[in-house]
C-alpha cells in the first residue's frame, strides 16, 4: 500500500464509526463522518499526548463536547494507540464495554470527561483552561514551563443553541483563556433537520462580541485550510479561539450525507457499501490496513514528548524542591500531612467559641482556616460572594491579567459555574467550590448530576436553605430542592445547624471523593453543647444530640436537620419538663448516616421506638424512611410566603408547639392502639 494520505487516515476514522454504529445497530454516524477530516488534522499534526499514558500531566485536553459523537472519540483513541482494541469498538454501546454510548469518564482510557448533554463538555473545556492558566501560573517558573498546553474542544450546533454555552463563553473570553481552542462543527443539521428554521445567530459575531477570536468560513474537509486556522490560533494568545469549519453531516455517504438522517441511526448495511465504494474503501467492516494503523500511531511520539517532559520537570524538582513538593502533592490529591491535626484546631476553635451565627457564617470560618493550608481550594461564587460567603482573608481573585488568584466571580451563572467547576476537579490539583442560593440548584442541577456520575469531588455551597430567609418569598425559599438532592446517587448532602457541625461537613466535602452539598442557613442558629464522644460521632452523619430520658426509658425520638434541631432541642425541653422522656438526633447528612453499619443505625434510632418526629423545613416524602409507619413528618408540602422568617415559620406549622403536640398526639395514640389490641385479644 503507498504511504497513507490524510485522506486515508480520517476515512478510517469514518469506517470505523459507521461500522461499530451498524453492529450495535444504534448510535450517531453522521457526526464523525463530517468531522473526520478536522479530528485528523487536529490529532495527528497538533494534539500533544501520550497513549502510554492518558494520565500525564502535560497533555493537551480534548473534549469532544457533542458527545453523542462518540465513535470519532473511540476511533482516534484506537488509532493513535490506546488501550482500546478493535474488539471494544465492535462491542459499542454494549453492556459494561469500554464504549458506550456517550464517552464517560473512567470508562475508556483517554476520555477527559463525561458528556452528551450538549453545551457541557464547552464548560468542562473552559474549566480545564482555567485550571491550566492558574497551575502555570502559580508553578511555572523561567526555563521550567511544567505546564503549557492547549485545551481543544469540539462543539456542534446543539452545544451553541444551549444556554450554557452563552454562560461559559462569555466568562472565558473576559478571562482571556488564550490557550482555550474550540472548533465548531457548523453543519446546519440537527434531529429535526435544517436548523435554519431554529438557529439563525451570527455565531462569529456572538463570539466576537464575548472577546473571542474567531476563524469563520473554514472549509471543514481541506485539511491545509484547517491546518493553517489552527496555527494561527495557537499565536493569538490573550483570547480564545473558535473556528467555524463549514462541514457536511455525514460527508461521503451518497443519499445520506447532508441530512438529518445520518444524525442518529445506522446508514444501514446498503449506504454503507456504496460509502466504500465512493470513497475506494476497499476494506472489511473494522479492518484498517497495517499502514494506516502505522501512520496513526502516536505511541513513541507521545512517549518521547512525556520523557522530554519528565526530564525538565526532575531539573525543576532539583531547583525548586520545597515548589514542585506542593505542586505534586496537589496533583496527586493528596491532603497535607498535618491535615487532622488542623481540623482538630479548627473544631476545638469553634467549640470554645460556642457562636450562634449562621451555618453560611460558620462556613466562612472554616474557609478562612482551610484556604491558606489548602492552596488547591478554587473558589467562587454565583454573583452571590457576599451572601454565601464563599470568599475568605487575603483571597486574590483570579482575572485575565492575575490567573494566580484562586477565587473566581462567575457571575450570575449558575449552571455554567458548576460545569466549570467539574473541569476543573477533572484537570487534577484543585478542589472547587461554588456558591448560590439552594433554590437556584435547578440552575445547575444536570451539572451536579455529572460530577456524580464522573465522581469528581466538588463542593457546592448552597445557602439560604430554607423557609429561613424569610422575606425573599417562595420564588427563593427552597421547599423540593434538598430532598431531591438526596435523591442523585452519588451526591452527599450536609445540612449543618451549628459551627461544629459545619466545621465537620467541610471535614467531609473535602475527603469525600465526589461532590458535596452543604446546604446553609441565612438566619442565626443556636450553638448546641457536646461531649467529645458525640463530636466524633457527628461525622456518621447523624448522632444522639440529647437524651431529656430518665431510667433508659425512651417515649418518643425527634429527628432534626439545621435550623431545625433548635425547635426539636425546645421541644424536648418542654416535653420532658411534663414528663415525657425524648431523644433529640441531629442528622446533617442522611447518607452518610445510612452507609454506617446497621448496629450504629440502631443504636441512635432504636427500632423499639417507634414514636418518631422529623422536623425540617423542606418536602416531606423522603423522610418517611425514617419516621415509620406511625411516624410524623413535620416539613413543608406547600410553597413559602413572604414575611420575616419567624412568621413564616409560624405559618408553614414548623415550631416549637407543633413539634409538642405531634410528639403527644403520637404517644396517645400508641396507647390507644395497645387498648384496642388488648381487648382485642
Amino acid at each position: 500500500m503507498p504511504e497513507p494520505t490524510r485522506r486515508d487516515r480520517a476515512d478510517a476514522i469514518r469506517f470505523l464509526s459507521m461500522d461499530a454504529v451498524q453492529k450495535a445497530n444504534s448510535g450517531h454516524p453522521g457526526m464523525p463522518m463530517g468531522m473526520a477530516d478536522i479530528a485528523e488534522v487536529l490529532w495527528h499534526d497538533f494534539l500533544k499526548h501520550n497513549p502510554n499514558n492518558p494520565h500525564w500531566l502535560n497533555r493537551d485536553r480534548f473534549v469532544l463536547s457533542n458527545g453523542h459523537g462518540a465513535m470519532l472519540l473511540y476511533a482516534l483513541l484506537h488509532l493513535t494507540g490506546y488501550d482500546l482494541s478493535i474488539e471494544d469498538l465492535k462491542n459499542f454501546r454494549q453492556l459494561h464495554s469500554k464504549t458506550p454510548g456517550h464517552p464517560e469518564f473512567g470508562e475508556t482510557p483517554g476520555v477527559e470527561t463525561t458528556t452528551g448533554p450538549l453545551g457541557q463538555g464547552l464548560a468542562n473545556a473552559v474549566g480545564m483552561a482555567i485550571a491550566e492558566k492558574h497551575l502555570a501560573a502559580l508553578y511555572n517558573r523561567p526555563e521550567f514551563p511544567i505546564i503549557d498546553h492547549y485545551t481543544y474542544c469540539f462543539v456542534g450546533d446543539g452545544c451553541l443553541m444551549e444556554g450554557i454555552s452563552h454562560e461559559v463563553s462569555s466568562l472565558a473570553g473576559t478571562l482571556g483563556l488564550g490557550k482555550l481552542i474550540v472548533l465548531y462543527d457548523d453543519n446546519q443539521i440537527s434531529i429535526d433537520g435544517d436548523i435554519n428554521g431554529w438557529f439563525t445567530d451570527n455565531t462569529p459575531m456572538r463570539f466576537r462580541a464575548y472577546g473571542w477570536h474567531v476563524i469563520e468560513a473554514v472549509d471543514g474537509h481541506d485539511s491545509e485550510a484547517l491546518r493553517q486556522a489552527i496555527m494561527a490560533a495557537q499565536t493569538e494568545t490573550k483570547q480564545p479561539t473558535l473556528i467555524c469549519c463549514k462541514t457536511t453531516i455525514g460527508w461521503g455517504s451518497p443519499n445520506l450525507a447532508g441530512t438529518a438522517s445520518t444524525h442518529g441511526a445506522p446508514l444501514g448495511s446498503e449506504e454503507i457499501n456504496l460509502v466504500r465504494s465512493s470513497l475506494k474503501w476497499t476494506h472489511d467492516a473494522f479492518v484498517v490496513p497495517k499502514a494506516i494503523h502505522e501512520a496513526w500511531d502516536a505511541t513513541d511520539a507521545g512517549q518521547l514528548r512525556e520523557n522530554a517532559w519528565l526530564d525538565l520537570f526532575n531539573q525543576y524538582q532539583t531547583k525548586y524542591p520545597i515548589l514542585s513538593q506542593e505542586f505534586s502533592r496537589r496533583m496527586s490529591n493528596q491532603l497535607p500531612e498535618d491535615w487532622s491535626q488542623q481540623v482538630a484546631d479548627l473544631l476545638q476553635s469553634v467549640n470554645e467559641k460556642k457562636q450562634s451565627i449562621a451555618t453560611r457564617k460558620a462556613s466562612q470560618i472554616c474557609l478562612n482556616h482551610f484556604a491558606p493550608m489548602l492552596p488547591e481550594m478554587m473558589g467562587g461564587s454565583a454573583d452571590l460572594t457576599e451572601s454565601n460567603c464563599t470568599n475568605w482573608k487575603d483571597m486574590q481573585v483570579f482575572t485575565a491579567k492575575t490567573p494566580e488568584g484562586s477565587y473566581l466571580h462567575y457571575g450570575v451563572r449558575e449552571f455554567g459555574m458548576t460545569a466549570i467547576m467539574n473541569g476543573l476537579a477533572l484537570y487534577g490539583g484543585i478542589l472547587p467550590f461554588g456558591g448560590t442560593f439552594l433554590t437556584f440548584s435547578d440552575y445547575a442541577r444536570n451539572a451536579l448530576r455529572l460530577a456524580a456520575i464522573m465522581k469528581q469531588r466538588v463542593v457546592y455551597v448552597f445557602t439560604h436553605d430554607s423557609i429561613g430567609l424569610g422575606e425573599d418569598g417562595p420564588t427563593h425559599q427552597p421547599i423540593e430542592h434538598l430532598p431531591s438532592l438526596r435523591l442523585m446517587p452519588g451526591l452527599s448532602c450536609w445540612r449543618p445547624c451549628d459551627t461544629v457541625e459545619t466545621a465537620i461537613a467541610w471535614q467531609a466535602a473535602i475527603e469525600h471523593q465526589g461532590p458535596t452539598c452543604l446546604l446553609l442557613s441565612r438566619q442565626n442558629l443556636p450553638f448546641q453543647e457536646r461531649t467529645a464522644n458525640q463530636m466524633n460521632d457527628i461525622a456518621k452523619g447523624g448522632y444522639i444530640l440529647k437524651d431529656f430520658a430518665s431510667d433508659n426509658r425512651l417515649d418518643a425520638i425527634l429527628i432534626a436537620t439545621g435550623s431545625e434541631v433548635g425547635i426539636a432541642m425546645e421541644a424536648a425541653k418542654q416535653l420532658h419538663a411534663n414528663g415525657i422522656d425524648v431523644r433529640v438526633v441531629s442528622m446533617p447528612s442522611t447518607d452518610v448516616f445510612l452507609a454506617q453499619p446497621i448496629a450504629y443505625q440502631e443504636k441512635v434510632l432504636p427500632s423499639a421506638c417507634s414514636a418518631r418526629v422529623i422536623i425540617e423545613a423542606t418536602a416531606t416524602d423522603g423522610w418517611y424512611r425514617f419516621a415509620g409507619s406511625n411516624g410524623r413528618v413535620l416539613g413543608i408540602d406547600r410553597f413559602g410566603a413572604s414575611a420575616p422568617a419567624p412568621e413564616v415559620f409560624k405559618d408553614c406549622g414548623l415550631t416549637v408547639e407543633s413539634a409538642i403536640d405531634a410528639v403527644k398526639e403520637m404517644i396517645n395514640a400508641h396507647a390507644e392502639r395497645l387498648v384496642v389490641i388488648k381487648n382485642v385479644s
